[in-house]
């Protein structure tokens, strides 16, 4: 039985059985400005959007009165707007100026005032020309709440990808496919391409996006073994400064698969793995987890089967199925352990070719380890902590840059592009391993540097643990 600090549990577990999920509200003034609705947990789900006014309070400041005295200001469908870009994302944003023209009430100062909840749902991207792999524990089956094919920003599956091919971020492609493949199964996969979805944006590198949840099929049963006893487990883990959840004295039943990313059950050994499946070319692996951070079992740069990535291709090219590249998981390993998101092209492997003339995929399976996930800019400092009576235990380090957008906010782009700048260290784990506390800074007197000229950031994975006694 392992045992995780209260600030893991805060962040996995009775925040998401508080009945009803409370509503989220984002409220941004009239302008050229980002509306920005976000879930730690789960994935968005509008329920009302405001595009007008209807209060003489909000976003006032340095307007006369004439422009906040109309409080009947509406424009009619601005909630479907909302729905159509945000559902079943965890971010989203959008400008203020998204309706354009339209406007309920000429001469007042409008804002636009979304109301969401955070639905418990498995979230899913899968980069164009890979394979979307959706699964649920053994006698459940998916229900897809919303999926998209498209792209709606500029940074999901961009890894070396032109700014022609990212630009649009207004490709949006609701798609009920992926229910109808999926829905009522227990596992599933579909791939994400032009020839399954269509093509709404033509020269746009596009990717698919899913939310959906694993359920018992009606009239069955949830085993007691996969239910929690919230008041248990609130009770003893709720940390001091967290407010008292009233309803936390439930018996709730939730799937495992949902679960593992989110609650206790993460204890459980055993993470089922995720898999990754990208056709060969110049075309984007990505790896993610919700919750946790990645550790890469298996990575297959070759082919195994003839059913993968077949697509357009001749007979001869994928009739041998025993072709892989030694060294593939170190690679994957290299670059992903220890991440939340992880993106790179399948050629990183060069030229390598273990089997010319078959058509390859790289194939990676990997686990979303339960961790505290850290990053820290350049000349700042980390700060790790654990509950008291708990220690450190440092899972991965790395000082460099693997994005273009992290730690990136008005940095010239000289000092972003270099996104190759891997440099594992030991010296955080030296440091804070088991202390209770710890502070580093991340800089290259303490890191050295791997990449001159590039601004580097800190990223860290980490677990709070009690110390292991042994008994005499």
């Amino acid at each position: 039985m392992l045992c995780f600090s209260t600030t893991f549990f805060l962040a996995t577990t009775c925040l998401l059985v508080n009945a009803g999920f409370p509503l989220e509200t984002t409220t941004t003034c009239e302008g050229d400005f980002v509306h920005r609705l976000s879930c730690n947990d789960g994935v968005i789900s509008v329920q009302t959007a405001l595009y007008g006014r209807e209060d003489s309070k909000t976003c006032i400041e340095g307007r006369p009165s004439h422009q906040f005295s109309n409080t009947e200001c509406s424009l009619q469908g601005a909630v479907d707007v909302l729905k159509s870009r945000c559902d079943g994302k965890k971010v989203c944003e959008l400008s203020v100026n998204v309706f354009g023209s339209s406007d309920p009430c000429f001469g007042t100062y409008k804002y636009l005032q979304t109301k969401y909840h955070c639905l418990p749902a498995i979230h899913l991207i899968t980069c164009e020309h890979s394979v979307a792999h959706l699964h649920c524990d053994e006698g459940q089956i998916i229900s897809v709440y919303h999926a998209n094919y498209g792209r709606t920003d500029q940074t999901t599956c961009s890894y070396k990808r032109p700014a022609s091919q990212t630009g649009n971020i207004d490709c949006i492609n609701p798609t009920s496919k992926v229910a109808e493949s999926c829905d009522g199964e227990n596992s599933c996969t579909i791939v994400a391409s032009n020839s399954v979805f269509g093509d709404r944006c033509y020269g746009i590198y596009k990717y698919l996006e899913v939310a959906y949840v694993c359920q018992y099929p009606p009239g069955q049963d949830c085993p007691r073994s996969k239910c929690i006893n919230t008041e248990r487990v609130c009770s003893h883990h709720q940390p001091h400064w967290s407010r008292p959840i009233e309803s936390c004295k439930t018996m709730l039943c939730f799937s495992t698969t949902f679960l593992l990313a989110t609650t206790c059950l993460l204890v459980n050994a055993g993470f089922p793995l995720e898999t990754t499946t990208t056709c060969d070319g110049d075309f984007v692996h990505r790896l993610s987890c919700n919750i946790g951070v990645i550790s890469v079992q298996t990575a297959l740069y070759g082919r195994e089967d003839s059913k993968t990535c077949i697509e357009g291709k001749t007979l001869q090219e994928i009739s041998n199925t025993e072709c892989s590249l030694q060294g593939a998981v170190d690679v994957l390993k290299s670059r992903c352990d220890g991440k939340k998101v992880c993106e790179l092209s399948v050629n990183v492997f060069g030229s390598s070719d273990t089997c010319s003339g078959t058509y390859k995929y790289l194939q990676t399976k990997y686990d979303c380890l339960p961790a505290i996930h850290l990053i820290t800019c350049e000349h700042s400092v980390a700060h790790l902590h654990c509950d008291e009576g708990q220690i450190i235990s440092v899972y991965n380090a790395d000082y460099g840059r693997t994005d273009q957008t992290t730690c990136s906010y008005k940095r010239p782009a000289s000092q972003t592009g270099n996104i190759d700048c891997i440099n594992p260290t030991s010296k955080v784990a030296e440091s804070c391993g088991r202390k209770n506390n710890c502070t580093i800074e991340a800089s290259n007197s303490v890191f050295g540097d791997p990449c001159a000229g590039i601004y580097k950031y800190l990223e860290v994975a980490y677990v709070c643990q009690y110390p292991l006694v042994i008994n005499p």
